[in-house]
C-alpha cells in the first residue's frame, strides 16, 4: 500500500513551497470529472499552452483536455477509432489518446500518482530532496515536469538509445539526465544507476514507477473510468466488449484492467511485448525497437492474476508500419485504399508503443474470432512527435518510402498478421510469470519473498491499494486548504 502517514515539518515546508508558487494540487475525483475543476482555474487555463510550465497544467493531467496545443477546456475522452479498411478485423479497436496530455504523454499521470501521495504527507520534501525518475523516457518527462512545476531538482534516467527528442527536451528541464547503457529493453541498468544515488545522496528520493503503488492506483482511479465512460458512448447497449490490449510498460496502465473486470467480469485483459525479447512468453531476453514498453522483468505493481493473454509483437512491424502511418507515400496509399482523410491525419497520434498496442490489438481480435459488435480498448501512450528523428534515421538507412514500400508494408505489417507468439494463460502460466518478479524485487531490489506471496495468496492486496484514492484525496484538499490558509 501506499504509505499515507504524515510527517509534520517536512510538510510544512513543502506546503509553504506550493504557495510561493501558487501551486493548487488536483485531486484524483478532479482528474478523472474535470467538470470538478474550480472556474478561476478553467479561466487561466484558457491562456495556457497544454506544455507550459505553469502550476495550472496540473489540472490537465487527465484524458479529457480539450485536443489543442493551447487554451483548451475539457470534453469527453479522447480516443480514435480504426475502421476496420486498415485493421483488417472486423472488431472495433478504440484507444484511449495520451497526446493531450502535458509533456504528450500520459505518463506524466503516473509521475503525479508516484510524487503527489508523498508530498502531501511530508515524505517528499521539494525544498531539500531530489527527484529521481527512472524511466525508458516518458516517465521521466513526466516526473521532471512535476518536478519542474514544484521548484525540486530532478534527475532522469534513462537508457541511452531512446529517441533524441526525449533528451533534447530534458536538457531545458531536468536538473540532470543520466544516459545508462543500452536500449528500451534495459530497465536493469536504470535501477543499478538509481540504486547508487540512493546510497551516495541521502536527499535522493527515487520515484520508481515500476514499483511504486501510486502509478498503479492514478491509473486505476483516472484511466480506469475514462475507459468505462468510453465503452458506455461507443458500445453502449449495442456493443459487447471483450478486452484491454496493453503493452507491459510498468504495468501500471494495466490498473485499468483490474478496474474493468469489476465492472465486466468476463472481460480480458492481453498484455503484449516485443518478440525479440519474450520474457513474459519465455523467460526470455533480448534487445528491441519498440520505445516505451520496458521488458526482461516483471513490475512489482502488475497484478499477474488478472493477466489473461500474451501477445509478442515483432519490433519490425512496429517500425514499419510507423513508416506506413508518416510517410507521404503511406498517407497517400491509405487514402486511396478508402481509409478517410480524417483517420489518415491521426495517424500520427501513435508514437511506437501505440503502433505495438494496435498490432497487439489486431491479434487478439484475430485469435478470439472478434465480431462488428465487439470492441477492444488500447492506449496511445505518446505520440509520433516524439519519435520524429527516428523517421529520419529510417530515411537515412533505408532511402526513401515508396508507394512500393506502403504496399508490402500493409500487406505483411496490418493485414498479414497472424496469431503467431500468443498465450492464453492458465492458472499455472500466471503463477510462473508471478515468480518471475522475484528475481527482480526480491533478489536485486529488496523486496521480501513475504510480500510476493501476499501479492498472489492475499485477496485484498490490490483492493487495499484501490480503496487509498479517497484517503489521499482528503490528504490533497487538506494541503491544499493549508496552502490557502497560511497554515
Amino acid at each position: 500500500m501506499i504509505d499515507l502517514t504524515v510527517s509534520g515539518e517536512a510538510l510544512g515546508r513543502a506546503v509553504r513551497c506550493a504557495r510561493e508558487r501558487n501551486i493548487v494540487i488536483p485531486t484524483l475525483a478532479q482528474m478523472r470529472d474535470p467538470g470538478l475543476v474550480p472556474e478561476p482555474i478553467r479561466r487561466e487555463l484558457r491562456g495556457t499552452g497544454l506544455w507550459e510550465l505553469s502550476p495550472c497544467n496540473l489540472f490537465r493531467i487527465n484524458w479529457k483536455n480539450e485536443p489543442v496545443a493551447a487554451g483548451g477546456g475539457f470534453g469527453a475522452v479522447n480516443t480514435l477509432e480504426f475502421p476496420s479498411r486498415l485493421t483488417g478485423v472486423d472488431a472495433r479497436i478504440v484507444a484511449l489518446i495520451g497526446k493531450w496530455f502535458p509533456t504528450g504523454t500520459h505518463k506524466v499521470g503516473a509521475a503525479f500518482g508516484c510524487m503527489v501521495p508523498s508530498l502531501v504527507t511530508g515524505h517528499f520534501d521539494p525544498t531539500s530532496h531530489r527527484a529521481v525518475w527512472p524511466s525508458t523516457g516518458n516517465f521521466c518527462r513526466g516526473g521532471a515536469y512535476d518536478s519542474a512545476l514544484l521548484g525540486c531538482e530532478s534527475v532522469a534516467v534513462l537508457p541511452e538509445h531512446m529517441s533524441r527528442e526525449r533528451f533534447e527536451w530534458l536538457a531545458g528541464i531536468s536538473g540532470e539526465v543520466i544516459r545508462t547503457p543500452g536500449c528500451e529493453s534495459n530497465v536493469k541498468e536504470v535501477f543499478d544507476r538509481c540504486r547508487e544515488l540512493r546510497r551516495t545522496n541521502p536527499e535522493v528520493i527515487v520515484f520508481n514507477q515500476f514499483e511504486n503503488p501510486g502509478n498503479y492506483l492514478w491509473h486505476f482511479s483516472v484511466t480506469g473510468p475514462a475507459m468505462a465512460e468510453v465503452l458506455e458512448r461507443k458500445a453502449g447497449a449495442h456493443g459487447s466488449y471483450c478486452g484491454l490490449v496493453l503493452s507491459s510498460g510498468s504495468a501500471g496502465t494495466l490498473a485499468a484492467g483490474d478496474y474493468l473486470k469489476q465492472a465486466f467480469p468476463g472481460s480480458r485483459v492481453a498484455v503484449s511485448e516485443a518478440w525479440q525479447c519474450p520474457t513474459l512468453l519465455e523467460n526470455g531476453f533480448g534487445g528491441h525497437r519498440i520505445e516505451g514498453i520496458g521488458d526482461k522483468h516483471v513490475p512489482w505493481i502488475h497484478n499477474v492474476k488478472n493477466t489473461d493473454m500474451v501477445i509478442g509483437v515483432d519490433d519490425e512491424s512496429v517500425v514499419q508500419v510507423a513508416r506506413l502511418f508518416n510517410e507521404p507515400a503511406g498517407q497517400a496509399f491509405l487514402a486511396g485504399s478508402g481509409i478517410g482523410n480524417d483517420t489518415v491525419s491521426r495517424l500520427g497520434l501513435l508514437g511506437f508503443s501505440g503502433i505495438c498496442n494496435l498490432i497487439a490489438a489486431v491479434k487478439f481480435s484475430r485469435y478470439f474470432e472478434l465480431g462488428s459488435r465487439d470492441m477492444v480498448l488500447t492506449v496511445l501512450t505518446d505520440s509520433m512527435e516524439l519519435y520524429q528523428s527516428r523517421l529520419a534515421e529510417m530515411r537515412a538507412v533505408c532511402g526513401d518510402f515508396t508507394e512500393g514500400d506502403a504496399i508490402a508494408v500493409a500487406a505483411q505489417h496490418l493485414r498479414g498478421i497472424t496469431t503467431d507468439h500468443m498465450q492464453e494463460l492458465t492458472y499455472p502460466d500466471r503463477r510462473r510469470i508471478h515468480n518471475l518478479k522475484y528475481f527482480t524485487w526480491v533478489e536485486q531490489q529488496g523486496r521480501t519473498a513475504e510480500a510476493l506471496t501476499a501479492q498472489w495468496c492475499d485477496p485484498e492486496y490490490w483492493t487495499r491499494i484501490q480503496k487509498q484514492a479517497t484517503e489521499v484525496d482528503a490528504l490533497i484538499e487538506e494541503f491544499n486548504l493549508r496552502v490557502r490558509s497560511g497554515q
